[in-house]
């Protein structure tokens, strides 16, 4: 069945590695499950909101996952976009103060904009707009994508991933607050009682890197997921032994049921269209236009870099399917705000699951049957530590730095581009930003050089749009 449906021996895999591919792109992005609910409800856990979108995240994601891999046959997963819900949040907050609403209503009024931006969507991939697009992003500005994404997943893994609280506040980072002090006992002063979580967190991340290019070189199908078991037992030995807590102890009080009232009573289709339109038509339409360009760029350069890194790119440096994999996006945006969650975008910890050996949509659907499970299982996923899952992100993002190979360091209007994109994601956080600041060099650079011809007419217009975006009304 699975051979007729994915073509696993045409991409020179199988049942086992696509399952444990799945499984490893799952336990990197796992952390989403909690984080999510979290950040759009201003850590409001166990409130009927709060609950809301801890379902609408698990469903969302399982569905739009699992339509990634019968539609597209690809081993990409898909969850809310981190960045577009921090900004969905934000957005949510100020119609809730502009309108004189509670933030719930805000937050029902907010949806409809994810609804109307899965709607565009959904148009652009069946007119294959979005496809058009991709192709328009000049060859060499695309294969600089898959490197820029490896920095991004480098900063996430020894930055954002493992941010540590204290009394004297936080968070701090292993690479900032830690490798980046002038000593130890500056840092530790710095630091207060986060510390020793601190010391334990990079302990932990560089055993977990060490343990997988270890089980690599020995040729263990799965050595990323492996790699970030090891890391997780030194974890919860330091949590047990040092630290002198629990690392399970939240599973006691842990309830296994989902709260499915509270998401029809709150979220599921829940949307205030008289709400969003008090604020005007051009607010709302500004609002649409920032949520597409963002999620649009993104998505695609997630696409691009993780196929890259499989090898599932053409000579031209297209996807195959490219269509049905930009429409499961579009469609699990839409589902996503019918539940009641952000958009719900491809992530680039998919790559973990490429890294892992997945190749086709079986490793997109073992994470999908997970992302579900979680509905029931979720305080399990939680116990994971973040420290493991940056093991895994540092090591693909090392990984991801090979496409620099492929860069034409002689032609400036390709290495200008490039590089201002590596330095771009990891500090804005966001691919779609990188991208557009790589698009508007190229343009500029072609243009000054006498080779405006080289420039397309899209591309040129995608230019302009950044360039709005960056600096006058989005």
């Amino acid at each position: 069945m699975f051979e007729k449906l994915f073509h696993l021996k045409e991409h020179k895999t199988d049942v086992k590695t696509e399952v444990i591919a799945g499984l490893t792109t799952f336990m990197t992005m796992a952390y989403i499950i909690a984080l999510n609910p979290n950040l759009l409800t201003g850590f409001d856990v166990g409130s009927p909101l709060w609950n809301g979108v801890f379902l609408a995240t698990c469903i969302a994601s399982g569905f739009g996952t699992a339509l990634m891999a019968i539609l597209a046959n690809k081993p990409f997963a898909m969850a809310p976009g981190m960045g577009l819900n921090s900004f969905f949040a934000v957005v949510v907050a100020n119609i809730a103060s502009i309108a004189g609403v509670s933030y719930t209503v805000g937050f029902q009024a907010g949806l409809c904009i994810i609804l109307i931006e899965g709607i565009v969507f959904v148009i652009l991939s069946v007119l294959n707009v979005r496809k058009e697009i991709v192709k328009s992003i000049p060859l060499g500005v695309r294969m600089g994508i898959s490197p820029a994404i490896g920095i991004m997943l480098l900063n996430i893994g020894f930055g954002s991933n493992c941010g540590i609280y204290s009394e004297t506040g936080g968070p701090f980072y292993a690479m900032a607050n830690f490798f980046g002090a002038l000593t130890a006992s500056y840092a530790k002063e710095t630091m207060g009682s986060g510390f020793a979580p601190m010391v334990l967190t990079v302990i932990t991340m560089f055993v977990g890197l060490f343990a997988i290019i270890f089980f690599d070189h020995k040729k263990v199908k799965g050595s990323v997921l492996y790699g970030m078991l090891t890391a997780s037992l030194v974890y919860w030995t330091g949590e047990a032994v040092f630290l002198h807590t629990n690392p399970f102890a939240s599973l006691a009080a842990a309830s296994f049921i989902p709260p499915f009232k509270d998401l029809v009573n709150v979220t599921l289709f829940k949307f205030d269209f008289n709400t969003l339109f008090s604020l005007g038509s051009f607010t709302v339409i500004t609002l649409v236009l920032t949520f597409c360009i963002i999620d649009m760029f993104d998505t695609i350069g997630t696409f691009v870099g993780t196929a890259s890194r499989a090898g599932l790119l053409d000579k031209e440096g297209n996807m195959p399917q490219m269509k049905e994999a930009l429409l499961s996006d579009a469609v699990g945006t839409m589902v996503g705000s019918c539940l009641g969650t952000s958009t719900v975008t491809t992530f680039v910890e998919s790559a973990s699951g490429v890294e892992a050996g997945g190749r086709t949509g079986l490793t997109a659907l073992t994470t999908s049957v997970l992302f579900f499970a979680c509905m029931f299982i979720a305080p399990i996923a939680a116990i994971i530590p973040a420290a493991a899952t940056s093991s895994a992100l540092i090591y693909v993002g090392i990984l991801m730095l090979s496409g620099l190979k492929n860069i034409d360091f002689d032609d400036m209007s390709v290495t200008v581009p490039v590089f201002i994109m590596l330095i771009a994601m990891p500090v804005s956080g966001s691919i779609g930003h990188g991208i557009g600041l790589g698009l508007i060099a190229y343009t500029v650079i072609k243009y000054l050089t006498g080779k405006a011809k080289d420039v397309s007419w899209l591309t040129l217009i995608i230019s302009l749009l950044f360039v709005v975006k960056f600096f006058i009304a989005l």
